[in-house]
């Protein structure tokens, strides 16, 4: 194993359970292809705690890594292992480093000691600053093909499901295809087909708006990016080719007629460019956000 392994790809491919997968493994003391499950290291980590495991996510109500997690790291890889073995260091998500714990990182990932990982999980290591990512052996999660992972989608939908809808609707990402049928995603995006309906048919948006304020605003907004996707390509090709929600196309169809795609390009740039901040928490009114996306979107959907 390398020092450090940055893992990497769209949300909704494994890489969360790859990474535990290999941290098992890591920390078991009597490994084979995987962890043995058996040993006293396996019996810990079942339990929830291995004094060797150390984990670093956003605090509570904050979107970014900030760099008082970073020195527990370092004082952590200063130490050594308890268990005799490796010391393992996960970080999720990587990006929500803000830049001065990427710098404090930086010593630890250049000069671990012996038996020590760096786990790190990001779904868009773009926004990672390229010195993080240079120290670390990369792993690159692809999409699977279909006919790959439809037959495991299909038993964990179970019967009376459309795998092949969900998986499309999910851009081909298997586990986000489960999230999206579920009860709760599957209200959210009723919701959001009504409300497209409604601003089509000349609804107020912040009326709209209100309607939403008990759903996270990255949902929200994902929904309108996967949904802006389609419209441009059907306004590019004219053709529901490579419609992901191909149920929408009635709704877009009447969009299509009432802007040019190069307006909807800008709003889909304006969706994409909140929900990043939104993701830094470079917006403190995440309300204001949605209240002025659908603004945008109702003044396309009337001209």
């Amino acid at each position: 194993m390398p020092h450090a392994l940055l893992l990497s790809g769209p949300r909704g491919l494994g890489k969360q359970t790859l990474a535990e997968v290999l941290i098992r493994r890591t920390l078991c003391q009597a490994p084979a292809e995987t962890a043995c499950g058996h040993c006293h290291s396996c019996a810990m980590l079942a339990s929830g705690y291995h004094p060797d495991l150390l984990r670093v996510s956003p605090a509570e109500k904050s979107r970014q890594i900030r760099i008082d997690p970073i020195r527990e790291v370092n004082g952590f890889v200063a130490q050594t292992s308890q268990q005799g073995g490796y010391r393992v260091i996960v970080l999720q998500p990587a990006e929500a480093m803000n830049v001065a714990a990427a710098n404090a990182l930086l010593k630890s990932l250049e000069e671990p000691g012996e038996r020590t990982l760096f786990v790190l999980l990001a779904d868009i290591p773009s926004r990672m600053i390229p010195t993080i990512r240079s120290r670390c052996q990369q792993w690159s999660l692809g999409i699977p093909t279909p006919q790959e992972c439809l037959p495991w989608l299909s038993q964990a939908l179970g019967e009376g499901q459309d795998a092949s809808f969900w998986l499309n609707a999910a851009g081909g990402q298997p586990l986000l295809a489960l999230e999206l049928a579920s009860p709760e995603a599957r209200g959210l995006r009723q919701e959001l087909r009504e409300l497209f309906d409604a601003l089509v048919r000349g609804a107020e948006p912040i009326a709209e708006a209100a309607r939403l304020a008990r759903h996270p605003v990255e949902s929200v907004l994902w929904y309108g990016i996967a949904w802006l996707e389609d419209l441009i390509r059907l306004g590019l090709s004219g053709d529901n080719l490579g419609i992901r929600n191909p149920d929408l196309l009635p709704l877009y169809r009447q969009a299509v007629k009432n802007a040019r795609v190069r307006d909807w390009f800008r709003l889909l740039d304006y969706a994409r460019e909140q929900r990043r901040l939104l993701a830094m928490g470079g917006n403190p009114n995440p309300q204001l956000v949605l209240e002025a996306w659908l603004v945008r979107w109702s003044a396309l959907l009337r001209s």
